[in-house]
């Protein structure tokens, strides 16, 4: 499920007689040579046991956070589990522009009995004219219980996506499959349905998320259904449609490798706080709790007057806070360093990340012969079904 916990659970205690570390928490702390070791030769996106480096009390580096323009977005996640044979579990207008969906829905149909069904998003044309409508980034899974495989898979097909070159057309009135493959797909009790899609429209038209049985078109069953299910009846992130869709992260002051350890904290509820859109149905302000589908684009300016290397690190700080929470998946975007720019997935060399003294390397950025500033980038989006914060830590390390 979507889920967030912002519960610290404090300090993360050292290997009983094992110096790890050395400073202080609250300054400039440096790693063992040992440690530095096991950072140096681990392969890119891969765990690694890195016992007294992860802690919630690193220092946060200050940041800008600027509301970027982006697409209408919408996300289908309240309820989450959709306990009904046949139900809306969103319905939104939206405009001619650019729409980001976040579907993430569950067959959770008990009664009268757990039964095969069938989700699917459904846009409908509210326009007088011919609506043409192509896909600019998308992402689907199919359905599956391993909801961290449907979060890291998803993000990652999505940022490697290429635009259709070709738009659907839908008339006045009529209404299609958004993602067709979703029309054809069983979806078993307990199975998510995952999807990201970014497309473009030229008229108004409205999205419903929709359950149903098999043999039913999901636009016929779109159409039926006049209502929407209440939400809240289950654990879910957020429904409606919500105003911020992307951000831009900039560290405000270059970092210096000589500062030691810190961290680059988004979507903890706190410091950022939770976006808050509208419900069409109710009317009614929704908080979308995690920030789940949003891009943030982050830019971090650094130095080194002492020669290190600046590694970037990830870890699950919720291993041990609850049943839902003992593991962590992503997929980020990152600058070139040591290893090649790209879209790499966290970890890569296993489905999760569990908790400390457990994380998983992200990139290293190597130092400049004469020490000059640089600037590097990645984007993150809070990973599906895992616990946040998801801290991006940055260590300085000897290559």
């Amino acid at each position: 499920m979507l889920k967030t916990s912002i519960t610290a659970f404090g300090r993360i205690a050292l290997l009983s007689g094992i110096a790890i570390t050395t400073g202080n928490y609250a300054h400039s702390q440096e790693i063992s040579p040992a440690l530095n070791t096991i950072i140096k030769n681990t392969p890119q996106g891969y765990t690694m046991q890195v016992p007294g480096l992860l802690n919630e009390q690193l220092p946060a580096l200050n940041y800008q956070k600027i509301v970027l323009p982006g697409p209408q977005f919408l996300i289908s996640d309240d309820p989450e589990y959709i306990r009904v044979p046949e139900g809306v579990a969103l319905r939104e207008p939206v405009q001619p522009g650019s729409v980001r969906l976040y579907l993430y829905n569950v067959n959770g149909v008990q009664q009268p009995e757990k039964m095969d069904r069938k989700i699917a998003a459904v846009i409908k044309n509210n326009g007088k004219q011919p609506m043409h409508i192509r896909m600019l980034k998308y992402s689907s899974q199919k359905p599956t219980t391993n909801y961290f495989f449907a979060g890291k898979q998803g993000l990652a097909d999505f940022f490697n996506s290429q635009p259709e070159t070709v738009a659907r057309e839908i008339k006045p009135g009529a209404s299609i499959c958004l993602d067709p493959k979703q029309d054809k797909a069983v979806v078993k009790y307990d199975e998510l349905v995952h999807g990201f899609y970014e497309f473009i429209i030229d008229q108004p038209g409205e999205i419903s998320i929709v359950q149903t049985d098999l043999k039913t078109p999901a636009t016929v069953a779109a159409n039926r259904v006049k209502g929407a299910l209440d939400t809240k009846q289950y654990a879910g992130a957020g429904r409606g449609t919500y105003g911020i869709s992307n951000y831009r992260i900039i560290v405000k002051d270059t970092l210096d490798t000589k500062q030691g350890l810190t961290q680059i904290l988004v979507a903890d509820g706190e410091k950022d706080p939770w976006v808050i859109g509208k419900e069409a149905i109710t009317g009614e302000l929704k908080s979308l709790d995690g920030n789940y589908g949003i891009f943030y684009n982050i830019e971090l300016s650094w130095k080194s007057t002492n020669g290190k290397a600046l590694a970037l690190v990830t870890w699950n700080p919720r291993g041990d806070n609850g049943q839902w929470c003992g593991g962590m998946a992503n997929t980020m975007v990152v600058s070139g360093g040591k290893f090649k720019e790209g879209v790499i997935q966290l970890p890569s060399n296993q489905l999760v990340t569990t908790k400390a003294p457990e994380a998983i390397l992200i990139q290293v950025f190597t130092p400049p012969a004469d020490g000059s500033v640089q600037k590097v980038h990645f984007t993150y989006s809070p990973p599906g079904a895992s616990c946040l914060p998801t801290p991006l830590v940055l260590v300085p390390i000897d290559l």
